[in-house]
């Protein structure tokens, strides 16, 4: 099960490190405008905005390699805090933004987190 619930916590880092390069990088371009739904003006509009976000889940990424890298009792609580928190931020944004991030986000941070306590 730890190895389970280790690929399952890559997966959400990798996930996150991809947003943070949609929402950085690409918020303008067609990959960030698929994602949003924004037209080329929108798009520019709120790219500062995209990037913020983006940063904020690169730093949901590197907590979750940080769990995985950190030797126990840290890497367990670091990964349980980043997967709270990645529910956390999937649940408000579908909440508030757009109810795709449930299953986008908020789900496979759940399946995750429930695989890490599990395999405690």
């Amino acid at each position: 099960m730890n190895v389970t619930a280790n690929v399952m916590v890559a997966l959400i880092a990798a996930l996150h490190a991809y947003i943070l390069v949609l929402e950085m990088f690409l918020w303008e371009k067609k990959p960030g405008r698929e994602l949003s739904g924004f037209d080329a003006e929108m798009a520019r509009a709120t790219a500062p905005l995209a990037a913020n976000q983006g940063l904020y889940n690169g730093f949901l990424a590197a907590g979750l390699i940080w769990g995985l890298i950190a030797g126990d009792p840290t890497g367990f609580r670091v990964q349980v805090f980043f997967l709270s928190c990645v529910i956390i931020a999937g649940l408000y944004g579908g909440f508030t933004a757009n109810r795709r991030i449930f299953v986008v986000q908020t789900l496979p941070g759940a399946l995750a987190l429930a695989a890490v306590l599990l395999a405690r």
